[in-house]
């Protein structure tokens, strides 16, 4: 508790008006990567309390459309249109791919399995999630769209990589100054999706 109110990434997310200091993360890697532009379609992905779709909307405008979905409840954000739901289950997924029939520009995901303390345990849910969201992302995203996931670094944190090298262009490890150092969180940016090479998978159970 002591960590988190004196944290400093804290007090500027309450002095900016953020929901939580994990808006610092996204605003870093997005200024870096030219990931968030006017006019752009997204999803966001584990949405809950708001600060990625927060920062999300106001970059891409009234001219862009923002999609967010959380299992929790989520306050409104102007600009988002926010879908309760479990991202696991096809039918969730299904309803996120028919809100833009045309495609999106970028998919992000913030999700986070409930963290039982047994780290095996934990870290395999974290990959099926992350798992889930680049699958996803194959379906959802334009040719050259890109995605940004948060994973928990463990064993299978290679081969998602390599499976995400084969869908993209490019794949990078990003680990922003906001992310607390003890942390073993990283996020995985793919850019450049190659839609012939992206399998039809959101659907798959």
């Amino acid at each position: 508790m002591q960590e988190h109110v004196t944290d400093p990434y804290v007090k500027q997310a309450q002095k900016d008006g953020y929901r939580s200091r994990a808006a610092y993360k996204l605003l870093e890697i997005a200024q870096k990567d030219r990931l968030l532009r006017p006019g752009a379609v997204v999803f966001d992905l584990g949405a809950a309390p708001g600060g990625w779709a927060q920062v999300v909307a106001k970059a891409v405008g009234a001219a862009g459309r923002v999609y967010a979905v959380d299992l929790l409840p989520v306050q409104p954000v102007r600009g988002v249109q926010m879908l309760r739901g479990d991202f696991t289950d096809p039918q969730t997924r299904a309803e996120l791919l028919a809100l833009a029939p045309a495609g999106a520009d970028l998919v992000l995901s913030d999700m986070a399995p409930n963290i039982s303390g047994i780290a095996d345990r934990d870290q395999r849910l974290s990959f099926e999630l992350a798992e889930l969201a680049v699958g996803f992302a194959a379906e959802a995203l334009r040719p050259g769209g890109s995605v940004l996931l948060k994973v928990f670094q463990s064993e299978w944190v290679e081969g998602l990589r390599a499976d995400m090298a084969e869908l993209f262009q490019r794949v990078s490890v990003r680990k922003p100054e906001a992310s607390r150092g003890r942390s073993a969180e990283v996020f995985l940016l793919g850019s450049g999706l190659n839609k012939t090479l992206a399998p039809s998978s959101a659907q798959s159970p």
